[in-house]
């Protein structure tokens, strides 16, 4: 990942851009940000990604304070909150991406019916409880959701996904959408058979070592 400034901006903007062409975000919805030495980078509210520009991206101190011209997303205290608690995140996807957020509306989480569920960390990925956006109470949800796990649901909202990179956390937010939609189409046919928690935990133990590329 590029480290000066400019050039982490203009990652930031292009991982925003992407999530459109994925089919994980449409519109002006959904948010990314990424760390930083005091704090972390967020795309702007209310402005579209392909209009949005380096000088748009809103600097967020831990306090809350921000730097820039322009609003951060509503969503940055759960941004904020992540990075206090997971030392280990170094960039934060949020979408509305259509599979995951039909699950989220109906306050499903997305069990262990595939081995790759264990790409965001767990057994399952969990689905916060309902809140209004931007509030600190979804923050506060999103980080319970997200104990164990690097990837949750929103509910009647979307999804967050983190990874140690702005590219691992798209990926991880294009695998949770993918999983969503797989869940989705099984439930069509019948219910799906669950993995025992030692075939996860087996799983797990081989992906602590697996480095994509």
């Amino acid at each position: 990942m590029p480290r000066d400034m400019p050039a982490l901006r203009k990652a930031l903007i292009a991982t925003a851009q992407s999530m459109q062409g994925l089919g994980i975000n449409q519109g002006t919805s959904g948010n990314v940000s990424v760390r930083v030495d005091k704090g972390f980078l967020i795309t702007p509210s209310a402005l579209p990604y392909d209009r949005t520009k380096a000088a748009d991206i809103v600097a967020v101190a831990p306090s809350g304070k921000t730097t820039g011209t322009r609003k951060p997303s509503s969503e940055w205290r759960f941004h904020r909150d992540i990075y206090a608690a997971r030392g280990e995140a170094g960039a934060i996807v949020h979408t509305h991406a259509p599979f995951a957020t039909s699950l989220a509306c109906l306050h499903m989480p997305i069990p262990r019916f595939h081995y790759m569920v264990a790409m965001a960390g767990g057994d399952d990925i969990a689905c916060a409880p309902y809140a209004t956006y931007g509030s600190q109470a979804l923050s506060d949800h999103a980080l319970t959701a997200l104990e164990g796990r690097k990837a949750c649901l929103l509910a009647n909202h979307g999804m967050i996904a983190f990874g140690a990179n702005l590219e691992a956390a798209l990926a991880l937010a294009v695998e949770v959408e993918s999983l969503a939609r797989q869940y989705w189409q099984a439930l069509q046919v019948g219910k799906p058979r669950l993995l025992t928690r030692k075939q996860m935990a087996e799983v797990r133990e081989k992906f602590a070592d697996y480095r994509p590329g």
